[in-house]
C-alpha cells in the first residue's frame, strides 16, 4: 500500500502527464450530465458524446424525460448499449428529480442515490462534475489502476473508493479519479499498458512484479 507521501507524488506526476484531465461527456446542465453518465456505464464516453446532441435538441430537462415513453428513448440510446435498462434508470430518475426534488438535480451524494437507477459511481461523477464537490468515483478505469498501482488489493468498488479517499488529500479527490481515468484510458490501459510511457514506473507494484520475475 501507498503512504500518503508517495500517493501525492504519484497524482503530482499523474497531473503533469494528464494536465487536460477532466470529465469527457458532453452536457449543458447537471441533469443532462446525469443523463450522460447513466448511458456511460459499459459504454465509451465518445459513443455517449455521440448519441446525446440529438437527444438533448429534442429533449432536455428533467419535465421531458419524465413524459416519455420509454420505448421513445430506447430508439434514442440504442447504440449505448443495455438501453432498456438505461431507458428506465434515466425515466425513474427523471421522476423522482420532479416529483421529490422540484425538478432540480440533488447536489449532495447522499440525495443523488435516492434516485431511482443511480448508484455511488454515478452519484459521486454529477456531485463532482457538476456541483464542484470532492469525490473519488470508482470506475473500470480507477479500480484497475488502484490495483496495479497498489492502493489497494481489492475488487470491491467501495473499498478501492475508501483507500483512496485516505491516499490523497480531500481538496485533491476530483482530481485524482480524473487523473486516474485518463491514465487508465490512454496509458495503463486493460490489456496493453504502456508502460514506456508511463510517469509512475516506479510506484507501480505491477511493473516493479514484472521487471523482479
Amino acid at each position: 500500500m501507498k503512504d500518503r507521501r508517495q500517493a501525492a507524488e504519484i497524482l503530482d506526476r499523474l497531473m503533469s502527464e494528464h494536465p487536460d484531465a477532466q470529465c469527457e461527456l458532453d452536457f449543458g446542465t447537471p441533469f443532462q450530465l446525469l443523463v450522460a453518465v447513466i448511458l456511460s456505464a459499459q459504454c465509451t464516453d465518445k459513443r455517449v458524446n455521440e448519441v446525446t446532441p440529438k437527444l438533448f435538441a429534442d429533449y432536455s430537462t428533467p419535465e421531458q424525460f419524465a413524459a416519455m415513453d420509454p420505448a421513445v428513448l430506447e430508439r434514442y440510446i440504442f447504440s449505448c448499449g443495455f438501453y432498456k435498462n438505461k431507458a428506465a434508470h434515466i425515466i425513474s430518475a427523471a421522476k423522482d428529480i420532479v416529483e421529490r426534488f422540484g425538478g432540480e438535480v440533488p447536489s449532495t451524494i447522499e440525495e443523488l442515490m435516492t434516485l431511482a437507477g443511480v448508484g455511488r459511481k454515478t452519484a459521486n461523477v454529477v456531485y463532482a462534475v457538476a456541483f464542484g464537490g470532492q469525490a473519488i468515483a470508482v470506475d473500470t478505469h480507477v479500480l484497475r489502476l488502484a490495483n496495479r498501482i497498489g492502493f489497494v488489493d481489492s475488487d470491491k468498488p467501495i473499498e478501492v473508493e475508501k483507500a483512496l479517499m485516505q491516499a490523497f488529500d480531500e481538496d485533491k479527490w476530483s482530481a485524482a479519479h480524473h487523473a486516474l481515468i485518463h491514465h487508465g484510458r490512454y496509458t495503463c490501459t486493460a490489456r496493453a499498458p504502456k508502460c514506456e510511457e508511463c510517469s509512475i514506473t516506479e510506484y507501480c507494484d505491477r511493473y516493479a512484479g514484472i521487471n523482479n520475475k
